[in-house]
């Protein structure tokens, strides 16, 4: 009875798996919880971001995306994580405080989360799920994972750290999936 029981609930929670990054709620960095359904009919890049990480520059270019597309309906989604070398160790105030004085950042920012590990975000989960993302999941290596996010909420690629964002590859994909209406 116990193995049917638990096998019932395996398969509905596995009906009821994630589809779509906007079926995910989130903390922004102010505590304030933030649908991510509430970015339907935008294009995502969604991002795990460390204040003192080799990548921490690539702010300044994930501002720039964010100012250069968000009137083409871009939305940049950053999420603090300590998950690497322990690069994010700041409070969400600090690390709020940190991006607008450093970097200008006025792109929507979360309250910090685990990306990897035993205590992985529900969204990261469904990011790195290899069964939902086959050709996009798997786990994160390193801060500045970028994932792009189409308007339904469907991941369509994935750029690990070294890809920069402005690079010619990130930019041509976010052109295309800001062209899909």
């Amino acid at each position: 009875m116990k193995s049917l029981l638990g096998a019932v609930l395996f398969m509905s929670s596995a009906a009821f798996a994630a589809t779509s990054v906007h079926e995910f709620t989130m903390d922004a960095l102010n505590g304030t919880p933030t649908p991510l359904a509430n970015f339907k009919g935008k294009v995502m890049l969604v991002v795990n971001v460390a204040s003192q990480c080799g990548y921490t520059y690539q702010y300044e270019g994930l501002q720039a995306l964010y100012v250069k597309y968000k009137d083409q309906g871009l939305v940049v989604a950053g999420f603090p994580a300590n998950n690497f070398g322990g690069q994010e160790p700041g409070s969400n105030a600090e690390i709020g405080a940190f991006c607008k004085s450093k970097f200008g950042v006025t792109f929507p920012m979360f309250s910090k989360i685990s990306v990897a590990g035993k205590d992985k975000a529900p969204l990261y989960q469904f990011l790195t799920d290899k069964t939902a993302n086959p050709k996009t999941g798997g786990e994160i290596p390193w801060n500045f994972t970028k994932y792009l996010v189409d308007r339904d909420g469907k991941v369509l690629a994935r750029f690990d750290a070294p890809i920069e964002p402005m690079s010619k590859e990130l930019t041509a994909a976010l052109e295309a999936a800001l062209k899909n209406k």
